[in-house]
């Protein structure tokens, strides 16, 4: 792991804008690493809809976030990024929160400033918690992180209540907390989104949200304006929900057809068939016997 976690630092330090979909489940994470991306997202709002059933409104609980983190750190070999919201407590729930993240895989771990429950960054009504306590979370979490290589990212959700000059302030007393990256979330115009590289001195996280409270921005944009990484939250589990959802309604008016689905074979090879079959093969003790 702890090269896993080299490499992305690596990444991050080149601030070219390294795209990380949002992962989920074993499905999503293998088809990500297959496509080729550098690095993916453990979105805690796709593992609370998918692993729950539930919105993003603070329901997930620490535990079912980090079997998630084990079960897909442990199928790519691409580092992860993962979301512990708001470390599931105070600072000494942070500290179990990160150790446990890190003993599952992580090579990133986001923290963010809301109150508990805290809510989807592209929703209403959020309520962040005074700085000063939040900067004393990042220094935890930094204190209880085991390989110095794992990334502490800190985030506000400050924009939407209290304006963006102090969500900028935010993410500089953060980033002198000691996190090595910052995420201001869903800042409300193009100047403001290009205003946060430049402010920090260290790398910083845009989020792109399709249809949220944030301008679109074109990924190249983003990568001239220093970002370092872009994470596509919704990219897997809004894309699967849409196709379940068409699929569903067209076999509910017995139109089922195939409808772009994949054949059984199809699915199982994205998952890695090929290889299970051929370690079973090299082990059969039929064949050996011939």
């Amino acid at each position: 792991m702890s090269d896993v976690r080299a490499r992305l630092r690596e990444l991050l330090a080149e601030r070219s804008a390294v795209m990380a979909p949002g992962v989920f489940d074993g499905l999503s994470a293998k088809l990500t690493a297959a496509e080729g991306f550098r690095a993916a997202y453990m979105s805690g709002a796709a593992v609370a809809a998918s692993a729950t059933g539930m919105p993003d409104i603070g329901l997930a609980t620490q535990t079912e976030l980090v079997r998630q983190v084990g079960l897909i750190a442990g199928l790519i070999d691409v580092p992860l990024v993962a979301d512990a919201d708001t470390g599931f407590g105070d600072v000494t729930h942070t500290h179990r929160t990160v150790r446990l993240y890190e003993q599952y895989g992580a090579a990133a771990i986001q923290l963010e400033d809301q109150e508990f429950p805290k809510r989807c960054g592209h929703l209403d009504n959020k309520r962040v918690v005074p700085p000063e306590e939040f900067a004393l979370k990042i220094e935890a979490a930094v204190a209880a992180r085991l390989d110095p290589d794992t990334v502490i990212i800190a985030r506000t959700d400050a924009r939407a209540p209290l304006g963006f000059d102090e969500a900028l302030r935010r993410v500089g007393l953060y980033a002198e907390a000691g996190a090595d990256m910052v995420f201001l979330e869903a800042p409300q115009t193009a100047e403001e989104i290009r205003q946060v590289p430049k402010a920090v001195g260290v790398p910083a996280l845009f989020n792109l949200v399709p249809r949220g409270k944030t301008p679109a921005m074109e990924v190249a944009e983003l990568r001239e304006l220093g970002y370092a990484l872009v994470i596509l939250p919704g990219l897997n589990i809004g894309s699967a929900a849409a196709a379940m959802r068409d699929a569903l309604r067209r076999a509910a008016d017995a139109d089922v057809g195939t409808g772009g689905q994949d054949s059984p074979r199809g699915l199982f090879e994205a998952v890695g068939l090929e290889e299970w079959e051929a370690l079973r093969e090299r082990f059969d003790p039929e064949a050996r016997r011939a």
